[in-house]
């Protein structure tokens, strides 16, 4: 295989580190373009120099000194800022993972769009708070989008080979986070440190929140709403404790075709790397025997809103995605910092969307815009709460 150019956005968080396990395996198939990271300067300048990157960026610009001082004598070049990350994005790597969470991610994103090529995607804020505009702009600029979360990386591979009109159902799994089984009263009092320890997944703090509100299953919904166009109404979300089934198309002649792996980021990382594809792994292979059992259950949208928000939300379209990301982004960052109990996470987005219905943004920044009202509005309910 001829050697590729690769960029990695978001090269310190758990998706980045997946996918530089990947690549320190098969060195010999790709060459390193850009490395980012929010503000871990240390770890950054780490990889950059055993991956011998083109360029490294931190996103907190105030920390490029010190970027700049961990890859003195390096030759790579050191860059900060949010400008510097869509310029490190838009470089023209043949193939970007773009895993910067939140929608910080949308402008690199979009830079690596509009310059073609692979992108490799596991930032769902960004397509949730921009997906026509981002959809629109894969066509036009002929990029290919392939999804890195395992569940939109599950129905990717269950639809090869078949033709949309032929889907009756796309079914999301969730595992239902840490509090699945836990009462309203119970859910009330959970903490960051409860929240952030999810049974079956190594994410990071916000998307291992989301994962305990359901938000990250709304927002996957949203994001399958872009990236399968076979309409809202054919998109239904099952939990699935143990995260083996990572999601499920049924077809009208009643087949459903299901893909299995363990919860390993490797696994769609590598399917997204390989494609068409396939490569070695190091995850241990499933032994259902062992398993011993699958089990599903409908979500509880009354303990867990999020859903049904999220489903409202795509419903509604316009502006209103991104009002729902972006207040989600507000509260979870607030509940964190100890600032709102769990229950309010889900209650706040809720008031955040009755209070702001901006219509349908044509740009990236009318996109922007909407998301900083949103923002703003979601700390002014916050406080005045």
């Amino acid at each position: 295989m001829m050697m590729r150019s690769i960029s990695v956005l978001g090269a310190t968080g758990s998706i980045g580190a997946s996918t530089l396990d990947l690549l320190r395996r098969n060195r010999d198939a790709w060459r390193i373009e850009a490395l980012t990271a929010n503000g871990n300067v240390a770890e950054l300048a780490r990889l950059a120099r055993e991956f011998s990157a083109s360029i490294a960026v931190v996103a907190d610009e105030e920390k490029l000194p010190e970027l700049r001082d961990a890859l003195s004598g390096s030759g790579i070049e050191a860059a900060g800022g949010a400008s510097a990350l869509a310029e490190a994005a838009g470089r023209g790597a043949d193939f970007t993972v773009a895993a910067i969470v939140g929608c910080a991610g949308l402008a690199p994103t979009m830079a690596a769009i509009e310059r073609g090529g692979v992108i490799a995607l596991a930032n769902k804020e960004a397509l949730v708070s921009a997906g026509e505009i981002m959809t629109a702009a894969v066509a036009r600029h002929g990029a290919t989008l392939l999804p890195i979360d395992s569940e939109h990386n599950a129905i990717f591979q269950c639809l090869q080979g078949n033709a949309a009109e032929h889907v009756r159902w796309i079914t999301l799994t969730a595992s239902g986070g840490p509090f699945r089984d836990w009462s309203w009263e119970r859910l009330s009092r959970a903490t960051p440190a409860e929240a952030i320890k999810h049974p079956n997944w190594d994410m990071g703090a916000k998307i291992s929140v989301d994962s305990a509100t359901m938000f990250n299953k709304g927002l996957e919904l949203i994001e399958a709403h872009y990236l399968f166009p076979v309409g809202l109404d054919r998109l239904r979300i099952i939990v699935h404790p143990q995260s083996i089934v990572h999601s499920m198309v049924e077809y009208r002649d009643g087949s459903t075709l299901a893909q299995l792996g363990p919860s390993d980021m490797r696994v769609p990382i590598a399917s997204a790397l390989a494609w068409p594809e396939r490569m070695d792994t190091p995850c241990a292979p499933l032994d259902l025997a062992e398993i011993g059992e699958l089990t599903f259950r409908k979500p509880d949208e009354e303990r867990f809103p999020a859903t049904r928000l999220a489903r409202e939300a795509a419903q509604a379209g316009g502006g209103i995605p991104a009002v729902l990301n972006a207040a989600n982004e507000v509260a979870v960052a607030a509940f964190l910092n100890g600032q709102i109990g769990f229950t309010r996470i889900a209650a706040h987005v809720e008031d955040v969307l009755g209070s702001f219905a901006p219509p349908a943004p044509t740009g990236l920044a009318e996109v922007l815009a909407v998301d900083g009202e949103a923002r703003a509005r979601a700390r002014i309910l916050m406080e005045a709460a």
